[in-house]
């Protein structure tokens, strides 16, 4: 059964209750725009999120606020909670990026708005939200059907992730609601808050310190130190806008003046790092001196064929077939490539043994 608010109120409370139900569908509307323009932001911003709540306050809510302080405000505007938002971020800094986007689309009002993270109690962890009211302005939205929306203020509350589930945890627990617990629990809450808060803060240090790795691989690949690239995820990438594999390909193309269909090669990286390769530069040297022995192949796949689209993988794969062969993989190295490059099929043995056969007299194979 659900409980509905029955505090008396005093009539100037009564009547900002009133306003508040003449302005109901405003402040709905009010919560939409403001959501979805914050939306478009973060998209065009390229900012990613956990997630971005609103609401609206329900008038049992509302009335319970007015009971308490109904004679701190004026008029219904002067209630700068009535619609909020929150966003929930994955990192610290996010928090702040946010508040940054906030303030260049909506006007803020910073006399009412909260940086709860200034505090410093041991147990505040998942009270140290930013809290912004802001109001939309009308060069951004406006609605002549409903004026009310460019003078009502909202606010919104921005934490992170582990931030969020700490204060549920705590609403739900009864922490922080005026309820004694023993101490003991209170003493492994707090403990639990500064663990959450240290986790919090390293999330932000790794992704800082690797955005700071991958524009040093960015630049050590650009300027052509590839020995001093370690392979990995990133690095090919960077590798990759350097297009190793373009020359190969776009030559076996030419066989049968065939298209390139582009695809991705992130299936090759656990392949390579699996033949041996530890770094970019060994990797080049491997598209370098085997190239020649990967045409050869191609010229033995394609040569009596009429195939007019090929995929830009065929490239690194003869390389990789080249290369195993040559170093003495033989059939069981030809069926790892595959197993890795197909995912494990019941024919990567058959066609190993086609391609260990087929190739066995080409002119690397005895040079």
């Amino acid at each position: 059964m659900v409980q509905t608010n029955t505090a008396l109120l005093d009539p100037h409370s009564e009547s900002l209750l009133s306003q508040y139900r003449s302005l109901l569908p405003v402040f709905i509307q009010t919560s939409e725009v403001a959501t979805s323009l914050l939306k478009s932001n973060f998209a065009s911003s390229g900012l990613i999120v956990a997630a971005l709540e609103h609401r609206v306050k329900t008038e049992d809510s509302l009335r319970g606020k007015l009971a308490l302080k109904g004679n701190k405000y004026n008029s219904i505007y002067d209630i700068t909670d009535v619609v909020g938002l929150r966003v929930i971020t994955f990192y610290i800094d996010d928090v702040d990026k946010v508040a940054s986007l906030l303030e260049r689309y909506f006007e803020i009002d910073w006399e009412n708005s909260v940086d709860k993270r200034k505090l410093h109690e041991i147990d505040s962890f998942g009270y140290l939200s930013l809290h912004c009211i802001c109001r939309i302005p009308e060069h951004l939205y406006s609605d002549p059907e409903k004026p009310e929306i460019n003078k009502i203020r909202f606010e919104v509350q921005m934490r992170t992730v582990l931030q969020h589930a700490w204060a549920n945890m705590n609403h739900d627990t009864g922490y922080k609601s005026g309820v004694e617990i023993p101490k003991v629990y209170l003493r492994n809450l707090s403990r639990l808050a500064g663990i959450l808060e240290l986790v919090d803060d390293e999330f932000s240090r790794i992704r800082s310190e690797l955005a700071d790795y991958r524009r040093k691989v960015q630049n050590l690949v650009a300027s052509g130190n590839l020995d001093e690239v370690q392979l990995d995820g990133d690095s090919f990438h960077s590798y990759l806008t350097l297009k190793p594999f373009d020359s190969l390909m776009h030559r076996i193309a030419s066989l049968n003046q065939a298209e390139i269909q582009e695809v991705d090669l992130s299936c090759f990286i656990p392949l390579f790092i699996g033949m041996g390769f530890k770094t970019i530069g060994q990797l080049d040297a491997m598209v370098r001196d085997f190239s020649e022995a990967a045409y050869q192949i191609a010229c033995f796949q394609l040569g009596l064929t009429d195939i007019d689209i090929l995929s830009s993988s065929l490239a690194p794969q003869n390389l990789c077939t080249a290369y195993i062969l040559k170093k003495g993989g033989g059939r069981a190295g030809l069926k790892y490539m595959l197993d890795i490059i197909n995912g494990p099929m019941d024919g990567n043995e058959d066609m190993a043994r086609f391609l260990e056969e087929q190739t066995k007299d080409l002119p690397f194979m005895n040079q």
